[in-house]
Protein backbone atom coordinates (compact mmCIF):
# COMPACT_ATOMS: atom_id res chain seq x y z
CA UNK A 1 0.00 0.00 0.00
CA UNK A 2 1.52 3.61 -0.87
CA UNK A 3 1.96 5.67 2.13
CA UNK A 4 -0.51 8.16 0.91
CA UNK A 5 -3.45 4.90 0.44
CA UNK A 6 -2.48 4.30 4.09
CA UNK A 7 -3.29 8.50 5.31
CA UNK A 8 -6.21 8.28 3.36
CA UNK A 9 -7.40 5.37 4.63
CA UNK A 10 -6.62 5.78 8.39
CA UNK A 11 -8.43 9.87 7.43
CA UNK A 12 -11.67 7.82 6.95
CA UNK A 13 -12.62 6.96 10.55
CA UNK A 14 -11.55 10.92 11.23
CA UNK A 15 -13.81 12.37 8.76
CA UNK A 16 -16.99 10.17 9.36
CA UNK A 17 -16.58 9.90 13.28
CA UNK A 18 -16.29 13.87 13.24
CA UNK A 19 -19.69 14.09 10.55
CA UNK A 20 -21.66 11.61 13.32
CA UNK A 21 -20.39 14.36 15.95
CA UNK A 22 -21.25 17.31 14.26
CA UNK A 23 -25.00 15.83 13.25
CA UNK A 24 -26.21 15.87 16.82
CA UNK A 25 -25.62 19.64 16.77
CA UNK A 26 -28.54 19.73 13.84
CA UNK A 27 -31.09 17.59 15.63
CA UNK A 28 -34.26 19.20 15.74
CA UNK A 29 -36.68 17.28 18.74
CA UNK A 30 -39.70 18.97 16.76
CA UNK A 31 -38.88 17.90 13.39
CA UNK A 32 -37.93 14.42 14.85
CA UNK A 33 -41.05 13.85 17.00
CA UNK A 34 -43.34 15.23 13.66
CA UNK A 35 -42.05 12.48 11.47
CA UNK A 36 -42.09 9.70 14.08
CA UNK A 37 -45.63 10.44 14.55
CA UNK A 38 -46.50 10.25 10.79
CA UNK A 39 -45.01 6.91 11.03
CA UNK A 40 -46.11 5.65 13.67
CA UNK A 41 -49.66 6.03 12.47
CA UNK A 42 -48.43 5.41 8.25
CA UNK A 43 -50.42 2.23 7.14
CA UNK A 44 -47.38 1.84 4.33
CA UNK A 45 -44.33 3.73 4.41
CA UNK A 46 -42.69 4.61 0.93
CA UNK A 47 -39.03 5.38 0.84
CA UNK A 48 -37.20 6.83 -2.03
CA UNK A 49 -33.83 8.33 -3.20
CA UNK A 50 -31.58 7.86 -6.57
CA UNK A 51 -27.65 6.45 -6.23
CA UNK A 52 -26.29 5.85 -2.86
CA UNK A 53 -29.61 7.70 -1.19
CA UNK A 54 -31.27 5.65 -2.94
CA UNK A 55 -29.50 2.37 -1.22
CA UNK A 56 -29.54 3.69 1.75
CA UNK A 57 -33.76 3.97 1.92
CA UNK A 58 -33.59 0.30 0.83
CA UNK A 59 -32.17 0.05 4.41
CA UNK A 60 -34.53 2.28 5.82
CA UNK A 61 -37.36 0.34 4.29
CA UNK A 62 -35.76 -3.25 5.62
CA UNK A 63 -35.19 -1.40 8.81
CA UNK A 64 -39.31 -0.38 9.56
CA UNK A 65 -39.95 -3.94 8.24
CA UNK A 66 -37.59 -5.30 11.27
CA UNK A 67 -40.35 -3.49 13.58
CA UNK A 68 -43.54 -4.46 11.90
CA UNK A 69 -44.28 -0.83 9.93
CA UNK A 70 -44.58 -2.13 6.82
CA UNK A 71 -42.64 -0.25 4.14
CA UNK A 72 -40.96 -0.67 0.52
CA UNK A 73 -38.31 1.32 -1.04
CA UNK A 74 -40.03 2.46 -4.19
CA UNK A 75 -37.65 2.88 -7.29
CA UNK A 76 -37.98 5.95 -8.80
CA UNK A 77 -37.69 5.04 -12.45
CA UNK A 78 -40.59 2.19 -11.68
CA UNK A 79 -42.07 4.99 -8.96
CA UNK A 80 -43.17 6.82 -12.46
CA UNK A 81 -44.51 3.98 -14.27
CA UNK A 82 -47.00 2.97 -11.44
CA UNK A 83 -44.83 1.88 -8.60
CA UNK A 84 -46.28 4.90 -6.65
CA UNK A 85 -49.38 2.82 -6.13
CA UNK A 86 -48.22 1.16 -3.41
CA UNK A 87 -49.09 4.48 -1.62
CA UNK A 88 -52.64 5.56 -0.76
CA UNK A 89 -53.82 8.25 1.42
CA UNK A 90 -52.76 8.29 4.68
CA UNK A 91 -49.56 6.78 3.84
CA UNK A 92 -45.88 8.22 3.96
CA UNK A 93 -42.98 8.52 1.70
CA UNK A 94 -39.92 9.25 3.15
CA UNK A 95 -37.59 10.68 0.21
CA UNK A 96 -33.53 11.23 0.84
CA UNK A 97 -32.10 13.69 -1.43
CA UNK A 98 -28.79 15.16 -0.19
CA UNK A 99 -29.38 18.47 -2.40
CA UNK A 100 -32.86 18.06 -2.36
CA UNK A 101 -33.30 19.35 -6.06
CA UNK A 102 -33.33 14.95 -7.83
CA UNK A 103 -34.92 15.47 -10.72
CA UNK A 104 -36.29 11.99 -10.92
CA UNK A 105 -37.76 12.38 -7.53
CA UNK A 106 -39.94 15.89 -8.34
CA UNK A 107 -42.82 13.68 -10.41
CA UNK A 108 -43.13 11.39 -7.40
CA UNK A 109 -43.15 14.10 -4.92
CA UNK A 110 -46.06 15.75 -7.30
CA UNK A 111 -48.20 11.90 -7.10
CA UNK A 112 -47.69 12.37 -3.47
CA UNK A 113 -49.37 15.53 -2.65
CA UNK A 114 -51.87 14.24 -5.16
CA UNK A 115 -52.98 11.20 -3.76
CA UNK A 116 -52.77 12.84 -0.14
CA UNK A 117 -49.40 11.07 0.90
CA UNK A 118 -47.65 12.64 4.14
CA UNK A 119 -43.85 13.32 2.88
CA UNK A 120 -40.88 13.40 4.54
CA UNK A 121 -37.94 14.98 3.32
CA UNK A 122 -34.29 14.47 4.86
CA UNK A 123 -31.92 16.87 2.93
CA UNK A 124 -29.02 19.58 3.44
CA UNK A 125 -30.81 22.17 1.32
CA UNK A 126 -33.52 23.19 3.33
CA UNK A 127 -34.13 25.44 0.36
CA UNK A 128 -35.16 22.62 -2.28
CA UNK A 129 -37.97 21.93 -4.10
CA UNK A 130 -38.54 18.89 -2.17
CA UNK A 131 -38.04 20.25 1.02
CA UNK A 132 -40.49 23.09 0.53
CA UNK A 133 -42.62 20.22 -0.73
CA UNK A 134 -42.49 18.17 2.25
CA UNK A 135 -44.66 17.74 5.21
CA UNK A 136 -41.83 17.53 7.71
CA UNK A 137 -37.91 18.06 6.92
CA UNK A 138 -34.95 16.68 8.40
CA UNK A 139 -32.36 18.21 8.18
CA UNK A 140 -29.26 16.39 6.60
CA UNK A 141 -25.45 16.83 7.35
CA UNK A 142 -22.44 16.01 5.56
CA UNK A 143 -18.61 17.31 6.46
CA UNK A 144 -16.93 16.19 3.59
CA UNK A 145 -16.50 12.83 1.47
CA UNK A 146 -13.90 9.97 2.35
CA UNK A 147 -12.47 10.54 -1.27
CA UNK A 148 -9.92 13.23 -1.82
CA UNK A 149 -11.84 14.58 -4.78
CA UNK A 150 -14.71 15.00 -2.14
CA UNK A 151 -17.87 13.19 -4.58
CA UNK A 152 -18.20 9.61 -3.47
CA UNK A 153 -21.26 8.82 -1.75
CA UNK A 154 -19.31 7.47 1.38
CA UNK A 155 -19.86 10.20 4.73
CA UNK A 156 -23.02 11.07 2.76
CA UNK A 157 -24.95 7.72 2.91
CA UNK A 158 -23.08 7.06 6.57
CA UNK A 159 -24.92 10.66 7.57
CA UNK A 160 -28.44 9.59 6.12
CA UNK A 161 -27.87 6.19 7.43
CA UNK A 162 -27.65 7.69 10.98
CA UNK A 163 -30.82 9.57 10.84
CA UNK A 164 -32.58 5.98 9.71
CA UNK A 165 -30.85 4.25 12.56
CA UNK A 166 -32.68 6.85 14.47
CA UNK A 167 -36.05 6.76 13.11
CA UNK A 168 -36.08 3.13 13.93
CA UNK A 169 -34.31 3.81 17.34
CA UNK A 170 -37.39 6.79 18.14
CA UNK A 171 -39.93 4.17 16.88
CA UNK A 172 -39.05 1.34 18.75
CA UNK A 173 -39.20 3.64 22.01
CA UNK A 174 -42.47 5.14 20.69
CA UNK A 175 -44.69 1.69 19.85
CA UNK A 176 -43.15 -0.21 22.36
CA UNK A 177 -41.89 -2.56 20.60
CA UNK A 178 -40.71 -5.79 21.97
CA UNK A 179 -37.67 -8.33 21.54
CA UNK A 180 -40.71 -11.00 21.47
CA UNK A 181 -42.14 -9.52 18.55
CA UNK A 182 -38.51 -9.45 16.64
CA UNK A 183 -38.46 -12.64 17.65
CA UNK A 184 -40.92 -14.30 15.67
CA UNK A 185 -40.14 -12.47 12.32
CA UNK A 186 -36.44 -12.48 12.80
CA UNK A 187 -35.74 -16.64 13.51
CA UNK A 188 -32.46 -16.68 11.32
CA UNK A 189 -29.16 -16.44 11.65
CA UNK A 190 -27.21 -15.65 14.79
CA UNK A 191 -29.52 -13.45 16.27
CA UNK A 192 -32.39 -15.34 15.33
CA UNK A 193 -30.68 -18.13 17.82
CA UNK A 194 -30.21 -16.00 20.32
CA UNK A 195 -34.05 -14.53 20.25
CA UNK A 196 -35.24 -17.47 19.89
CA UNK A 197 -33.14 -19.43 22.98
Amino acid sequence: MKKDSLISAKAVYEIESECIKEMLSHFDENAFSEAVELLKNAPRIGCTGCGHSGIMCQHFAHLMCCIERPAKFISPAEAVHGGTGFLQEGDVCVFASRGGKTKELLPILDICKAKGVKVITITENLDSPLAKGADVVLKQFVNRETDKYNCQGTTSSTSLAVIFHVLQTILIEETDYKNEQFALIHPGGAVGERLNK
